[in-house]
């Protein structure tokens, strides 16, 4: 099953998914840390994402970022004929993650990751979560997100964008019907 690419434009952002693509990404958020973390998203969800921002602080287009993404698999995600559920976990070193995600169509993160006090590539992680509580905002998400185990905050932030890269590929996998 071809899934269409899916376009948004909101908020001086500009967002196109495939979630049957081969893994090839165009991101450019001005947060460098970000793109590479949308990247492995796509790459592990073997996605094709574009994604461009305009240029604002850095909390607002980590903001824009998630919101802009959610509403673009928010109606892939949730069509009758996909699963609209997904369950991955990912290492990146140290770190290992598992992300569990379910297009409910009532947003929430429930997260047992705390990295509030760490700075990555000179973003605040704590940034990564509104990320995510913006991403389960604008798709209508539950995101469930565990590490497992990990200490340095770039591990710990790969092995969750690999695992929901990975968890958003089951999502939107066609549902197998008995004929």
């Amino acid at each position: 099953m071809a899934s269409p690419d899916r376009v948004s434009q909101r908020d001086h952002a500009r967002v196109r998914v495939s979630l049957d693509g081969t893994g090839e990404s165009n991101v450019g958020t001005g947060l460098p840390v970000l793109d590479h973390l949308l990247g492995l998203v796509a790459r592990y969800g073997s996605l094709d994402l574009e994604l461009q921002l305009a240029p604002k602080s850095g909390e607002a287009e980590v903001a824009a970022a998630g919101k802009a993404l959610g509403e673009v698999l928010r109606e892939p995600l949730a069509a009758d004929d996909v699963r609209g559920h997904g369950s991955a976990v990912a290492a990146a070193d140290d770190a290992l993650a598992h992300i569990v995600l379910d297009a409910s169509g009532r947003p929430l993160v429930v997260s047992n990751v705390d990295l509030s006090e760490a700075r990555v590539g000179g973003l605040g992680t704590d940034l990564v979560a509104s990320f995510l509580h913006e991403l389960a905002e604008g798709g209508g998400l539950t995101l469930h997100v565990r590490l497992i185990d990990g200490n340095d905050p770039q591990h710990v932030l790969e092995a969750i964008f690999k695992a929901l890269g990975v968890a958003l590929a089951q999502a939107g996998r066609p549902r197998k019907r008995k004929e």
